[in-house]
């Protein structure tokens, strides 16, 4: 007499981790981080020095600020002058976020880097030359408007432009971030369109 063979089901354990692994489907890319590091460095130093530039340009583009020395030696500016408190501010804010666009976009240029290290160093590497353009910014401009000689009562100095605000540092950062985020959404592809050799 033969044993009857009853097929046995065997049903998965319930703690054990289901693999969801279909090996036609196409895997999601990783985000690459070594080979990105140096390329990234380069980045962070090369976006850096260009707050050289930029701080160049304010300095020579700023508006001034005219001012009239009082009986007592102090400084009163002239009527509507006290504007330019804001224009400083105002440009050195636009000048950045211009900057930062143009970062962004050369950025995304660089196709076989795409990813957030590259973009992480971008951002560092913008707000770096954000403050380096504010500090050399500030000290070229002083050395255009040095006065020479003690002035006189009712004599008009032209004030240096400066930035009673620390806050235009952000302008340059956050150019880059949106530009960079706008291109990569529109752009719409898993691995950003990356072509590692």
């Amino acid at each position: 007499m033969g044993v009857a063979e009853h097929p046995v089901e065997t049903r998965p354990d319930a703690d054990a981790p289901v693999s969801l692994y279909v090996p036609w489907a196409p895997q999601p890319p990783r985000v690459v981080v070594k080979a990105d590091l140096l390329p990234a460095a380069s980045v962070l130093s090369f976006i850096a020095l260009l707050g050289l530039a930029v701080g160049w340009l304010w300095s020579r583009l700023a508006p001034t600020q005219l001012a009239q020395v009082i009986e007592d030696g102090r400084l009163v500016p002239l009527r509507t002058e006290s504007y330019h408190r804001f224009d400083d501010l105002a440009l050195f804010t636009l000048f950045g976020i211009a900057a930062g666009v143009l970062t962004g976009v050369a950025l995304w240029m660089l196709r076989e880097r795409r990813g957030p290290v590259v973009l992480v160093a971008a951002l560092i590497g913008s707000g770096l030359a954000a403050w380096l353009a504010m500090r050399v910014g500030l000290s070229w401009a002083e050395g255009r408007y040095v006065v020479s000689a003690a002035p006189a009562v009712g004599d008009v100095l032209a004030l240096a432009p400066r930035l009673e605000s620390n806050w235009g540092i952000l302008g340059w950062p956050f150019g880059t971030v949106v530009a960079y985020g706008f291109l990569a959404a529109w752009n719409g592809r898993d691995d950003l369109g990356r072509r590692l050799g």
